[in-house]
């Protein structure tokens, strides 16, 4: 049997030979074990630059996946397990065809599936980390594809799992400067100092946008209602003075 505690300097979830031999009451042990916080060694903040980057990106493809009605998790900075290896907590990450509920942590040998898609933002950390390190055992742990928002130097790198060599990746070549994600069925592209996601010609629109544009279009209500009022007011006005001259001429 599996301890259902684990080691606070290298939290791991079990092997999946091992994680098949236990019982149901062992399993909710062993997850309840696994720490979802993570430190700052790990998980090291960037500032409004490396938030914002995340945020626009989950705004924005969350608001797409619900509105083609396909279930995708989306998240951020949350811990994955992968059997018997260490964790790791990606800065974008997207599992296809799961139920997109909230968690805590991602456990792949209770999802059933890793993880499809991940981005890292790198705005002033260790370059390594995202250029190599990760590079390694991302492909090693076969996630089809992994982005790289390189936000300092504003530059994008793309791999994908390479059809003929398994767990190696290869560089996703961009074509009119857009870098095409199979997984997501989107285009990533640089737009200014922003990443934006393209679905064909249309840019995915972002929270900003969104909020933008309704408040046109609460603007233009409002001034249709008002000419609509004064239009009323003036064919009341009209009305009534039609009537006074009816009076007066009935008087006179």
């Amino acid at each position: 049997m599996v301890q259902p505690f684990v080691d606070p300097n290298d939290p791991r979830a079990p092997s999946q030979e091992e994680w098949d031999r236990l019982t149901p009451e062992e399993r909710e042990r062993v997850v309840a074990s696994l720490p979802d916080s993570v430190s700052y060694d790990i998980v090291a903040p960037e500032g409004d630059q490396h938030r914002e980057a995340k945020a626009s990106t989950l705004d924005a493809l969350g608001r797409f996946f619900q509105k083609i009605g396909r279930r995708v998790y989306l998240s951020s900075e949350i811990a994955v397990y992968y059997p018997d290896q260490p964790r790791f907590v990606p800065d974008v990450l997207a599992v296809l065809d799961v139920e997109p509920h909230e968690r805590s942590k991602w456990l792949v040998s209770t999802e059933g599936k890793g993880l499809d898609f991940v981005m890292e933002v790198h705005v002033s950390g260790d370059a390594a980390k995202d250029h190599e390190r990760n590079i390694a055992r991302y492909a090693a742990l076969g996630i089809p594809e992994y982005f790289i928002f390189d936000r300092a130097r504003l530059r994008l790198h793309g791999r994908r799992l390479h059809d003929t060599k398994p767990r190696t990746y290869e560089a996703i070549l961009p074509q009119g400067g857009r870098f095409t994600s199979r997984v997501l069925g989107l285009d990533l592209v640089l737009v200014g100092s922003k990443l934006r996601f393209f679905h064909g010609t249309a840019p995915l629109e972002e929270a900003d946008e969104l909020i933008g544009r309704l408040t046109t279009m609460i603007d233009d209500l409002f001034l249709k209602r008002e000419t609509v009022e004064r239009l009323l007011e003036a064919e009341r006005a009209a009305t009534e003075a039609e009537r006074a001259a009816k009076e007066a001429e009935r008087a006179a």
